[in-house]
Protein backbone atom coordinates (compact mmCIF):
# COMPACT_ATOMS: atom_id res chain seq x y z
CA UNK A 1 0.00 0.00 0.00
CA UNK A 2 2.85 2.42 0.73
CA UNK A 3 4.08 2.09 -2.84
CA UNK A 4 0.63 2.82 -4.18
CA UNK A 5 0.35 5.91 -2.02
CA UNK A 6 3.62 7.38 -3.20
CA UNK A 7 2.79 6.54 -6.80
CA UNK A 8 -0.54 8.31 -7.04
CA UNK A 9 0.65 11.89 -7.18
CA UNK A 10 0.07 14.83 -9.42
CA UNK A 11 1.39 18.31 -10.11
CA UNK A 12 -0.57 21.44 -10.99
CA UNK A 13 1.37 23.62 -13.37
CA UNK A 14 0.53 27.15 -12.29
CA UNK A 15 2.17 29.00 -15.18
CA UNK A 16 1.00 32.59 -15.05
CA UNK A 17 0.64 35.29 -17.64
CA UNK A 18 -0.50 33.35 -20.69
CA UNK A 19 -3.66 35.47 -21.00
CA UNK A 20 -5.62 32.75 -22.72
CA UNK A 21 -8.86 33.74 -24.40
CA UNK A 22 -11.79 31.60 -25.51
CA UNK A 23 -10.83 28.73 -27.79
CA UNK A 24 -10.89 29.33 -31.53
CA UNK A 25 -12.31 26.76 -33.89
CA UNK A 26 -10.13 27.62 -36.86
CA UNK A 27 -6.39 27.76 -37.28
CA UNK A 28 -4.50 31.02 -37.54
CA UNK A 29 -2.08 33.41 -35.86
CA UNK A 30 -2.68 36.65 -34.07
CA UNK A 31 -0.35 39.25 -32.59
CA UNK A 32 -0.18 43.00 -32.05
CA UNK A 33 0.08 45.10 -35.16
CA UNK A 34 3.52 44.68 -36.66
CA UNK A 35 5.65 47.55 -37.92
CA UNK A 36 7.99 45.20 -39.78
CA UNK A 37 6.27 43.70 -42.86
CA UNK A 38 8.34 40.55 -42.31
CA UNK A 39 6.20 39.82 -39.24
CA UNK A 40 3.10 39.69 -41.41
CA UNK A 41 4.85 37.32 -43.79
CA UNK A 42 6.00 35.09 -40.92
CA UNK A 43 2.48 35.03 -39.56
CA UNK A 44 1.26 33.96 -43.00
CA UNK A 45 3.79 31.11 -43.05
CA UNK A 46 2.61 29.84 -39.67
CA UNK A 47 -1.04 30.24 -40.69
CA UNK A 48 -0.46 27.96 -43.65
CA UNK A 49 1.41 25.46 -41.52
CA UNK A 50 -1.43 25.30 -38.98
CA UNK A 51 -4.14 25.03 -41.62
CA UNK A 52 -2.27 22.16 -43.29
CA UNK A 53 -2.39 20.18 -40.02
CA UNK A 54 -6.17 20.47 -39.85
CA UNK A 55 -6.52 19.52 -43.54
CA UNK A 56 -4.13 16.57 -43.13
CA UNK A 57 -2.14 18.05 -46.02
CA UNK A 58 1.48 17.02 -45.60
CA UNK A 59 2.67 18.76 -48.74
CA UNK A 60 1.25 22.08 -47.60
CA UNK A 61 2.74 21.54 -44.14
CA UNK A 62 6.20 20.92 -45.56
CA UNK A 63 5.83 23.91 -47.88
CA UNK A 64 6.45 26.09 -44.82
CA UNK A 65 9.81 24.40 -44.17
CA UNK A 66 13.06 25.58 -45.74
CA UNK A 67 13.50 23.54 -48.94
CA UNK A 68 17.23 23.23 -48.27
CA UNK A 69 16.85 21.91 -44.71
CA UNK A 70 16.86 18.22 -45.58
CA UNK A 71 17.16 16.90 -42.04
CA UNK A 72 14.49 19.25 -40.70
CA UNK A 73 12.09 18.35 -43.50
CA UNK A 74 12.51 14.67 -42.67
CA UNK A 75 11.82 15.38 -38.98
CA UNK A 76 8.81 17.56 -39.78
CA UNK A 77 7.41 14.93 -42.11
CA UNK A 78 7.73 12.28 -39.42
CA UNK A 79 6.10 14.47 -36.78
CA UNK A 80 3.26 15.41 -39.11
CA UNK A 81 2.48 11.73 -39.58
CA UNK A 82 2.89 11.08 -35.86
CA UNK A 83 0.00 13.41 -35.02
CA UNK A 84 -2.22 12.39 -37.94
CA UNK A 85 -4.57 10.23 -35.84
CA UNK A 86 -5.15 12.80 -33.09
CA UNK A 87 -8.71 14.15 -33.56
CA UNK A 88 -7.93 17.86 -33.62
CA UNK A 89 -10.66 20.46 -33.55
CA UNK A 90 -8.30 23.42 -33.75
CA UNK A 91 -4.60 24.03 -34.27
CA UNK A 92 -3.09 27.51 -34.37
CA UNK A 93 -0.05 29.61 -33.64
CA UNK A 94 -0.29 32.83 -31.64
CA UNK A 95 2.73 34.82 -32.75
CA UNK A 96 4.64 36.71 -30.07
CA UNK A 97 8.00 38.44 -30.18
CA UNK A 98 9.91 38.34 -33.46
CA UNK A 99 13.61 39.23 -33.55
CA UNK A 100 14.84 39.78 -37.07
CA UNK A 101 18.36 40.14 -38.39
CA UNK A 102 18.26 40.60 -42.15
CA UNK A 103 16.99 37.42 -43.81
CA UNK A 104 16.95 35.56 -40.49
CA UNK A 105 14.42 35.71 -37.66
CA UNK A 106 13.63 34.05 -34.35
CA UNK A 107 9.95 33.99 -33.38
CA UNK A 108 8.30 33.09 -30.10
CA UNK A 109 4.83 31.65 -30.47
CA UNK A 110 2.14 29.86 -28.52
CA UNK A 111 0.99 26.67 -30.20
CA UNK A 112 -2.66 26.19 -29.23
CA UNK A 113 -4.69 23.11 -30.07
CA UNK A 114 -7.89 21.39 -28.99
CA UNK A 115 -8.82 17.72 -29.16
CA UNK A 116 -12.27 17.36 -30.67
CA UNK A 117 -14.93 16.18 -28.23
CA UNK A 118 -12.70 16.52 -25.15
CA UNK A 119 -11.17 19.97 -24.80
CA UNK A 120 -13.32 22.95 -23.87
CA UNK A 121 -10.21 25.13 -24.02
CA UNK A 122 -6.95 24.75 -25.93
CA UNK A 123 -3.72 23.27 -24.72
CA UNK A 124 -0.98 25.88 -25.02
CA UNK A 125 2.66 25.05 -25.74
CA UNK A 126 5.33 27.73 -26.04
CA UNK A 127 7.50 27.29 -29.13
CA UNK A 128 10.61 28.93 -30.52
CA UNK A 129 10.82 28.99 -34.31
CA UNK A 130 13.75 30.05 -36.46
CA UNK A 131 12.99 31.28 -39.96
CA UNK A 132 14.84 32.35 -43.08
CA UNK A 133 13.76 34.49 -46.02
CA UNK A 134 14.27 33.12 -49.50
CA UNK A 135 13.00 34.88 -52.63
CA UNK A 136 10.60 37.03 -50.63
CA UNK A 137 9.12 34.18 -48.61
CA UNK A 138 9.80 33.13 -45.02
CA UNK A 139 10.47 29.47 -44.24
CA UNK A 140 10.82 27.60 -40.95
CA UNK A 141 14.38 26.42 -40.34
CA UNK A 142 13.94 25.19 -36.74
CA UNK A 143 10.99 24.46 -34.45
CA UNK A 144 11.49 23.52 -30.81
CA UNK A 145 9.96 23.88 -27.38
CA UNK A 146 10.71 27.28 -25.86
CA UNK A 147 13.26 27.48 -23.05
CA UNK A 148 11.94 25.55 -20.05
CA UNK A 149 8.97 24.52 -22.18
CA UNK A 150 7.49 21.09 -22.75
CA UNK A 151 7.74 18.88 -25.81
CA UNK A 152 4.64 17.46 -27.46
CA UNK A 153 3.73 13.79 -27.63
CA UNK A 154 3.98 13.67 -31.43
CA UNK A 155 7.60 14.82 -31.18
CA UNK A 156 8.34 11.55 -29.36
CA UNK A 157 6.95 9.08 -31.88
CA UNK A 158 3.89 7.78 -33.67
CA UNK A 159 0.86 8.63 -31.53
CA UNK A 160 -1.45 5.72 -30.78
CA UNK A 161 -5.09 6.63 -30.13
CA UNK A 162 -7.53 4.57 -28.06
CA UNK A 163 -11.04 5.85 -27.43
CA UNK A 164 -12.94 4.92 -24.30
CA UNK A 165 -16.53 5.77 -23.47
CA UNK A 166 -15.47 8.81 -21.44
CA UNK A 167 -11.75 8.97 -22.15
CA UNK A 168 -9.21 9.37 -24.90
CA UNK A 169 -5.80 7.76 -24.47
CA UNK A 170 -2.90 9.09 -26.55
CA UNK A 171 0.32 7.14 -26.31
CA UNK A 172 3.72 6.39 -27.82
CA UNK A 173 5.41 2.99 -27.81
CA UNK A 174 2.70 1.10 -25.92
CA UNK A 175 0.78 -2.08 -26.66
CA UNK A 176 -2.90 -2.00 -27.59
CA UNK A 177 -4.13 -4.17 -24.68
CA UNK A 178 -2.34 -1.97 -22.18
CA UNK A 179 -3.86 1.21 -23.59
CA UNK A 180 -7.35 -0.29 -23.67
CA UNK A 181 -6.90 -1.17 -20.00
CA UNK A 182 -5.91 2.44 -19.25
CA UNK A 183 -9.01 3.67 -21.09
CA UNK A 184 -11.24 1.25 -19.18
CA UNK A 185 -9.82 2.42 -15.85
CA UNK A 186 -10.27 6.07 -16.85
CA UNK A 187 -13.85 5.32 -17.91
CA UNK A 188 -14.57 3.99 -14.42
CA UNK A 189 -12.88 6.95 -12.77
CA UNK A 190 -15.10 9.54 -14.44
CA UNK A 191 -18.45 8.44 -12.92
CA UNK A 192 -16.75 7.77 -9.58
CA UNK A 193 -15.62 11.39 -9.49
CA UNK A 194 -18.98 12.71 -10.66
CA UNK A 195 -20.63 10.78 -7.83
CA UNK A 196 -18.49 12.60 -5.26
CA UNK A 197 -18.22 16.01 -6.92
CA UNK A 198 -21.68 17.51 -7.64
CA UNK A 199 -20.51 20.57 -9.58
CA UNK A 200 -20.71 20.40 -13.39
CA UNK A 201 -17.59 19.44 -15.32
CA UNK A 202 -16.87 18.01 -18.75
CA UNK A 203 -16.98 14.36 -17.68
CA UNK A 204 -14.28 13.60 -20.24
CA UNK A 205 -10.62 12.78 -19.79
CA UNK A 206 -7.51 12.88 -22.01
CA UNK A 207 -4.71 10.60 -20.82
CA UNK A 208 -1.16 10.67 -22.23
CA UNK A 209 1.04 7.59 -21.92
CA UNK A 210 4.61 8.32 -23.09
CA UNK A 211 7.15 5.61 -23.78
CA UNK A 212 9.28 6.13 -20.67
CA UNK A 213 9.89 8.16 -17.53
CA UNK A 214 12.33 10.30 -19.48
CA UNK A 215 9.69 11.02 -22.09
CA UNK A 216 7.25 11.91 -19.32
CA UNK A 217 9.70 14.52 -18.05
CA UNK A 218 9.92 16.00 -21.54
CA UNK A 219 6.13 16.34 -21.72
CA UNK A 220 6.21 18.18 -18.40
CA UNK A 221 9.22 20.32 -19.24
CA UNK A 222 10.87 19.14 -16.03
CA UNK A 223 13.61 16.74 -14.92
CA UNK A 224 12.29 13.20 -15.04
CA UNK A 225 14.03 12.38 -11.76
CA UNK A 226 11.40 14.42 -9.92
CA UNK A 227 8.71 11.98 -11.06
CA UNK A 228 10.44 8.68 -10.40
CA UNK A 229 7.93 6.46 -8.57
CA UNK A 230 5.07 8.84 -9.39
CA UNK A 231 2.43 6.95 -11.35
CA UNK A 232 0.66 9.94 -12.90
CA UNK A 233 0.39 13.72 -12.81
CA UNK A 234 -2.21 16.19 -13.98
CA UNK A 235 -1.19 19.30 -15.90
CA UNK A 236 -3.40 22.35 -15.98
CA UNK A 237 -3.98 25.74 -14.45
CA UNK A 238 -6.34 26.81 -11.73
CA UNK A 239 -9.19 29.10 -12.68
CA UNK A 240 -12.71 29.22 -14.14
CA UNK A 241 -13.65 26.72 -16.84
CA UNK A 242 -12.96 27.94 -20.36
CA UNK A 243 -10.32 30.46 -19.25
CA UNK A 244 -7.47 28.03 -18.62
CA UNK A 245 -5.71 25.42 -20.79
CA UNK A 246 -7.14 21.95 -21.04
CA UNK A 247 -6.01 19.36 -18.51
CA UNK A 248 -3.93 16.32 -19.35
CA UNK A 249 -3.34 13.30 -17.16
CA UNK A 250 0.19 12.09 -17.92
CA UNK A 251 1.03 8.53 -16.91
CA UNK A 252 4.48 7.35 -15.91
CA UNK A 253 4.47 3.97 -17.69
CA UNK A 254 7.06 2.47 -15.37
CA UNK A 255 5.47 3.34 -12.03
CA UNK A 256 1.91 2.83 -13.27
CA UNK A 257 2.61 -0.64 -14.66
CA UNK A 258 3.75 -2.07 -11.31
CA UNK A 259 0.43 -1.21 -9.68
CA UNK A 260 -2.41 -3.68 -9.71
CA UNK A 261 -5.94 -2.91 -10.86
CA UNK A 262 -6.77 -1.41 -7.48
CA UNK A 263 -3.78 0.92 -7.40
CA UNK A 264 -4.27 2.02 -10.99
CA UNK A 265 -7.91 2.79 -10.26
CA UNK A 266 -6.93 4.91 -7.24
CA UNK A 267 -4.34 6.81 -9.28
CA UNK A 268 -6.61 7.67 -12.20
CA UNK A 269 -9.56 8.53 -9.94
CA UNK A 270 -7.27 10.88 -7.99
CA UNK A 271 -6.09 12.56 -11.19
CA UNK A 272 -9.61 12.77 -12.62
CA UNK A 273 -10.69 14.59 -9.47
CA UNK A 274 -8.16 17.31 -10.23
CA UNK A 275 -9.64 17.70 -13.70
CA UNK A 276 -13.20 17.89 -12.33
CA UNK A 277 -12.38 20.40 -9.58
CA UNK A 278 -10.09 22.62 -11.65
CA UNK A 279 -12.65 25.42 -12.14
CA UNK A 280 -13.14 25.66 -8.37
CA UNK A 281 -9.45 25.49 -7.48
CA UNK A 282 -7.54 28.74 -7.15
CA UNK A 283 -4.42 30.22 -5.61
CA UNK A 284 -6.42 30.29 -2.38
CA UNK A 285 -6.69 26.49 -2.30
CA UNK A 286 -4.01 24.90 -0.09
CA UNK A 287 -2.38 21.72 -1.29
CA UNK A 288 -3.67 19.75 1.70
CA UNK A 289 -7.19 20.45 0.48
CA UNK A 290 -6.70 19.87 -3.26
CA UNK A 291 -4.62 16.73 -2.78
CA UNK A 292 -6.55 15.52 0.25
CA UNK A 293 -9.85 15.87 -1.55
CA UNK A 294 -8.53 14.01 -4.60
CA UNK A 295 -7.40 11.15 -2.36
CA UNK A 296 -10.71 11.21 -0.48
CA UNK A 297 -12.59 10.75 -3.75
CA UNK A 298 -10.15 8.07 -4.92
CA UNK A 299 -10.61 5.98 -1.77
CA UNK A 300 -14.26 6.84 -1.18
CA UNK A 301 -15.72 3.66 -2.68
CA UNK A 302 -12.95 1.31 -1.61
CA UNK A 303 -12.78 -0.90 1.45
CA UNK A 304 -9.25 0.13 2.40
CA UNK A 305 -8.62 0.85 6.07
CA UNK A 306 -7.06 4.07 7.32
CA UNK A 307 -3.90 2.16 8.17
CA UNK A 308 -3.64 0.85 4.61
CA UNK A 309 -4.26 4.27 3.08
CA UNK A 310 -2.00 6.19 5.47
CA UNK A 311 0.82 3.81 6.50
CA UNK A 312 3.52 6.47 6.88
CA UNK A 313 1.40 8.70 9.07
CA UNK A 314 0.20 5.71 11.04
CA UNK A 315 3.77 4.84 11.99
CA UNK A 316 4.39 8.43 13.07
CA UNK A 317 1.22 8.61 15.17
CA UNK A 318 1.95 5.26 16.82
CA UNK A 319 5.32 6.50 17.99
CA UNK A 320 3.69 9.63 19.37
CA UNK A 321 4.74 11.96 16.54
CA UNK A 322 1.38 13.59 15.75
CA UNK A 323 1.75 16.57 13.39
CA UNK A 324 1.12 19.89 15.08
CA UNK A 325 -0.29 21.56 11.95
CA UNK A 326 -1.94 20.65 8.69
CA UNK A 327 0.57 19.98 5.87
CA UNK A 328 2.08 23.06 4.25
CA UNK A 329 2.30 23.44 0.48
CA UNK A 330 6.06 22.88 0.62
CA UNK A 331 5.46 19.43 2.11
CA UNK A 332 4.00 18.29 -1.23
CA UNK A 333 7.12 18.99 -3.30
CA UNK A 334 8.32 16.13 -5.48
CA UNK A 335 11.88 14.90 -5.42
CA UNK A 336 12.42 15.17 -1.66
CA UNK A 337 11.82 12.85 1.28
CA UNK A 338 9.35 10.22 0.06
CA UNK A 339 8.13 9.49 3.58
CA UNK A 340 7.44 13.15 4.32
CA UNK A 341 5.63 13.49 0.99
CA UNK A 342 3.46 10.48 1.79
CA UNK A 343 2.62 11.86 5.25
CA UNK A 344 1.56 15.16 3.67
CA UNK A 345 -0.87 13.44 1.32
CA UNK A 346 -2.15 11.19 4.07
CA UNK A 347 -2.69 14.15 6.38
CA UNK A 348 -4.66 15.96 3.69
CA UNK A 349 -6.78 12.88 3.06
CA UNK A 350 -7.59 12.52 6.77
CA UNK A 351 -8.53 16.21 6.97
CA UNK A 352 -11.04 15.76 4.16
CA UNK A 353 -12.29 12.50 5.67
CA UNK A 354 -12.84 14.35 8.96
CA UNK A 355 -14.96 16.99 7.24
CA UNK A 356 -16.99 14.35 5.37
CA UNK A 357 -17.64 12.36 8.56
CA UNK A 358 -18.16 15.26 10.99
CA UNK A 359 -20.05 17.71 8.76
CA UNK A 360 -21.10 15.58 5.78
CA UNK A 361 -20.00 15.09 2.17
CA UNK A 362 -22.04 18.04 0.90
CA UNK A 363 -20.31 20.30 3.38
CA UNK A 364 -16.94 18.98 2.20
CA UNK A 365 -17.61 19.89 -1.42
CA UNK A 366 -19.13 23.22 -0.36
CA UNK A 367 -16.04 23.93 1.71
CA UNK A 368 -13.79 23.13 -1.26
CA UNK A 369 -15.70 25.53 -3.50
CA UNK A 370 -15.82 28.25 -0.85
CA UNK A 371 -12.04 28.17 -0.36
CA UNK A 372 -11.45 28.35 -4.11
CA UNK A 373 -13.72 31.37 -4.40
CA UNK A 374 -11.40 33.28 -2.10
CA UNK A 375 -9.05 34.18 -4.93
CA UNK A 376 -6.17 34.83 -2.52
CA UNK A 377 -4.66 32.53 0.09
CA UNK A 378 -4.84 34.98 2.98
CA UNK A 379 -8.04 34.39 4.92
CA UNK A 380 -9.68 32.05 2.41
CA UNK A 381 -9.51 28.88 4.51
CA UNK A 382 -10.39 30.75 7.69
CA UNK A 383 -13.48 32.30 6.08
CA UNK A 384 -14.64 29.00 4.59
CA UNK A 385 -14.16 27.20 7.90
CA UNK A 386 -16.36 29.80 9.59
CA UNK A 387 -18.99 30.17 6.85
CA UNK A 388 -19.36 26.52 5.84
CA UNK A 389 -18.28 24.48 8.85
CA UNK A 390 -18.86 26.94 11.68
CA UNK A 391 -15.41 26.44 13.16
CA UNK A 392 -12.01 28.11 13.39
CA UNK A 393 -8.56 27.02 12.17
CA UNK A 394 -7.50 26.33 15.73
CA UNK A 395 -10.57 24.21 16.51
CA UNK A 396 -10.29 22.38 13.20
CA UNK A 397 -6.62 21.58 13.79
CA UNK A 398 -7.42 20.14 17.21
CA UNK A 399 -10.20 17.99 15.71
CA UNK A 400 -7.85 16.87 12.92
CA UNK A 401 -5.11 15.81 15.34
CA UNK A 402 -7.68 13.90 17.41
CA UNK A 403 -8.96 12.28 14.20
CA UNK A 404 -5.44 11.12 13.35
CA UNK A 405 -5.05 9.46 16.73
CA UNK A 406 -8.49 7.84 16.55
CA UNK A 407 -8.02 6.47 13.03
CA UNK A 408 -4.35 5.48 13.16
CA UNK A 409 -3.42 4.40 16.68
CA UNK A 410 -5.50 1.23 16.61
Amino acid sequence: MAGQRRAGRRAIRRTAGLGLAAALLASGCSAPEATDPAVTDIRRTLDGRAAAVLRHDESAYLAAVDPGATRLRATESREFRNLADIPLRSFEYRLGDVKRSGPRAVAEADLRYRVDGYDTAPVTARRTLELAERDGRWYVTADRAAENGARQLWEQGDVQVVRGRRSLVLAVGQGGPRLRAVAATADRAVPAVSGAWPSPWSGRLVVLVPASLSAMGQLLGAPSSAYRGIAAVTTGETGPAGTTPADRVIVNPQAYSVLGDYGQGVVLTHETTHVATRAHTSKATPMWLSEGFADWVAYRDTRSTAGQIAPELRQAVRRGDVPAELPADADFAFGGDAGALARAYEGGWLACELIAERWGERKLTAFYRAVGEGGHRAGAVEKALADVLGTTPQEFTVRWRDHLRERLQG
